[in-house]
């Protein structure tokens, strides 16, 4: 069988499968509170394991690639939810974000099942995630600035530092009682932004 272009496959073979293919798998098997398994995918997907590694680098890239498709998601989500203008509206979109990821039975599951991946893929800035949400925020601040917001400090780094900040209540302060703990998060998000905490 001949195509358009003059290259030739045998009749009935299944076209080669995609990297959208492959992420929707591995994004299948993660919000199903699976191990991602790139050997399984290769195969259920007709490649080798070698070319979903050309393709993504690593299974840690594989991993980054679902965790930063997920996290457009659902910033995409709270962005259509969002109240508010300047500080307000950053107040709500990242705490709309933040209980969803502290309330996300997959992202628990990866975290409590693979710490250590978790904190190398989520957490560091050579990561594969931690610059894109760092970038999401400073596209938020931006744009309350251009609402009136004013800040003392340059938008990287405040973005930067609001990340970390909820990083630590989220994922990795277990010590002090605050993992997880987005109520007080919002409390702490506020009196950043220059907003009067609301009374309990």
């Amino acid at each position: 069988m001949t195509s358009a272009a003059g290259a030739t496959r045998s009749v009935g073979r299944p076209a080669a499968a995609t990297q959208d293919q492959v992420l929707a798998a591995a994004t299948a098997q993660f919000l199903a509170s699976m191990r991602v398994d790139v050997q399984a995918i290769a195969a259920e997907l007709g490649l080798s394991r070698a070319t979903v590694y050309r393709w993504f680098g690593s299974r840690d890239g594989l991993l980054g690639a679902v965790m930063v498709s997920e996290f457009q998601r659902i910033v995409e989500a709270a962005r259509s939810r969002s109240t508010g203008v300047g500080a307000h509206r950053v107040l709500s979109m990242l705490d709309q974000v933040s209980r969803w990821l502290a309330r996300s039975e997959p992202y628990r599951y990866f975290i409590a099942t693979e710490q250590a991946t978790a904190g190398r893929i989520i957490t560091t800035s050579d990561g594969p995630v931690q610059p894109r949400v760092v970038a999401t925020v400073a596209e938020l601040i931006d744009a309350a600035i251009a609402e009136g917001y004013e800040q003392r400090v340059d938008t990287p780094t405040f973005a930067y530092a609001l990340v970390r900040l909820i990083e630590a209540f989220l994922y990795q302060d277990a010590v002090t009682g605050i993992r997880g703990d987005v109520d007080r998060l919002r409390d702490v998000l506020m009196v950043i932004l220059g907003l009067d905490p609301q009374p309990r």
